[in-house]
């Protein structure tokens, strides 16, 4: 019996991510994991009272809401690399100027960038095409090698690890501006990268079809 269609395409779609983290290092053809997430920006109303000997650090239940942060992560698990970007929306025009830096800034040597990240809807070439002219969207679209996680597969994609450390780590807190949550997301990332901090990916495309085996379609012979 042949499971459900959608399985076949989430087992594609994992294999094919999970056959981009075997691939030995490459600086010509990086693989970088891209994911967003959106916080708060919180205002204190009173100012809190610092934690002292004998004292923990206390604030007032009350706070101004100054709307909210997209925070877009890159993360090269393989050099032990990230940036964090926080931008005020998440829209086509932020991803590809995202993109863009990610190409010129930060890899401008690279022949190709190999992006693992999920489909969300902002997530396709056509969004450059929105953002710049066509020789240089074009440009840009020629330099990206693109790997999609499946739907329901976020776990798959290094970067949602990366961002759930830079929560624990530094959104810990009230930040009540963009400004400031760039420069909390920026000094974290920093010293991250000073540090050499990565993640030690263990789970293989043997790993999954052991421990994901009712996904896979039984074939009769």
């Amino acid at each position: 019996m042949i499971p459900p269609e959608q399985n076949s395409r989430f087992v594609a779609k994992m294999e094919d991510v999970l056959s981009v983290y075997r691939r030995a290092y490459d600086p010509d053809r990086p693989v970088v994991c891209m994911n967003e997430m959106s916080r708060q920006l919180l205002q204190q109303v009173r100012s809190p009272i610092e934690m002292r000997r004998g004292a923990p650090y206390r604030e007032d239940h009350h706070y101004r809401r100054n709307g909210t942060a997209s925070l877009f992560t890159l993360f090269e698990p393989l050099s032990s690399w990230r940036t964090v970007t926080a931008r005020r929306r998440r829209t086509k025009i932020d991803w590809a100027e995202c993109i863009r830096s990610l190409l010129v800034d930060h890899y401008p040597m690279a022949e190709t960038v190999v992006l693992v990240m999920d489909n969300l809807n902002i997530h396709c070439l056509s969004s450059l095409y929105e953002a710049f002219g066509p020789a240089e969207a074009r440009g840009l679209a020629a330099r990206l090698e693109i790997h999609y996680t499946p739907e329901h597969g976020s776990w798959l994609n290094i970067a949602e690890i990366e961002q759930s450390v830079l929560a624990r780590q530094a959104l810990g807190r009230r930040i009540p501006t963009l400004a400031a949550m760039q420069r909390a997301v920026t000094a974290w990332a920093e010293r991250r990268n000073r540090n050499g901090a990565s993640v030690d990916w263990q789970f293989t495309t043997t790993d999954a079809r052991i421990k994901l085996k009712r996904l896979y379609p039984k074939i009769d012979d």
